[in-house]
């Protein structure tokens, strides 16, 4: 069964999006709202993680490394300068696009096993993943006319 593929890649994606959260709000922790609101995603991260694994456990786990890959290029750690927070939440964003879309990958693949809940699971956690997909894209649209556009 192939769901395993994509459960070892969601896993593997959420583990490395809450860790990307926690570093962009250390990094960034002169911007009250990112610090706090960063260290709240990264736990939703945490939450889905943990909601995940009895579904790992029943249907495997196989450990791909193209999360690894797409993390690694994205996410080589936090960057400084003026463009530093828009480019970081940037990545966040792609991250957690990838979180995103394997949710509803594998809410097709529950629907096909007639996993309740599996389907529940992937219901709850979407609302997560849209919730960190729409303030990271509403921060970045707050940040860019500031970061773009004045001259310094």
């Amino acid at each position: 069964m192939l769901v395993a593929h994509y459960l070892g890649m969601l896993h593997r994606s959420l583990d490395a999006t809450a860790t990307a959260f926690r570093r962009v709000a250390e990094a960034h922790g002169d911007e009250p709202d990112v610090d706090d609101t960063c260290r709240y995603l990264a736990v939703l991260a945490d939450r889905q993680a943990a909601a995940l694994r009895p579904f790992v456990e029943r249907y495997g786990e196989e450990a791909e490394d193209e999360p690894d890959r797409l993390h690694s290029e994205l996410f080589r750690g936090t960057r400084e300068g003026p463009l530093a927070l828009l480019r970081d939440l940037q990545d966040l964003y792609l991250m957690a696009s990838e979180c995103d879309i394997a949710w509803t990958l594998i809410g097709q693949a529950a629907q096909g096993l007639r996993d309740d809940g599996l389907v529940a699971t992937v219901a709850g956690c979407e609302r997560d993943t849209h919730r960190q997909v729409a303030w990271l894209r509403t921060r970045m649209k707050q940040a860019a006319p500031q970061v773009l556009v004045v001259v310094r």
